[in-house]
């Protein structure tokens, strides 16, 4: 993960540079643009610390070494739920907010309420029911 965490931290030495020569070619007024870019240099400097201290944690993977096999990649990568029906109302639940800040903004508290709901379904989904441990 060295290679991903030098890639994202390299990201924060282009683009807070970048926001500073966008705010003196606007002259200052257009602060959207400005705050996006910077914005855009935080999250790449914050994924870029997390790939560091992951890689640190985990140490070498096969796709960081030359002389790795491709059997060394097998196996479980990580736990999934191919069964959940919760993502899809989480979902359909920001849609309905979408649709709320565009048509009515009643509609937002509903959406809001179910996406609520879909939350903590998803969150609570392996405590309780057949997959619970």
């Amino acid at each position: 993960m060295k290679i991903e965490s030098w890639l994202f931290g390299t990201g924060v030495f282009f683009f807070v540079p970048v926001s500073i020569v966008y705010g003196f070619l606007t002259d200052w007024k257009e602060w959207v643009g400005i705050l996006g870019i910077l914005l855009v240099g935080g999250l790449a400097g914050m994924i870029g610390a997390y790939l560091g201290f992951t890689g640190k944690r985990v140490g070498m993977r096969p796709e960081d070494r030359d002389d790795a096999e491709i059997h060394e990649g097998a196996g479980e990568q990580g736990h999934f739920s191919p069964w959940s029906w919760w993502p899809l109302v989480l979902g359909l639940a920001c849609a309905g907010g979408f649709l709320g800040l565009a048509v009515g903004f009643w509609i937002l508290f509903v959406a809001a309420g179910l996406a609520v709901v879909a939350l903590v379904g998803w969150v609570f989904e392996y405590s309780r029911g057949d997959h619970a441990h």
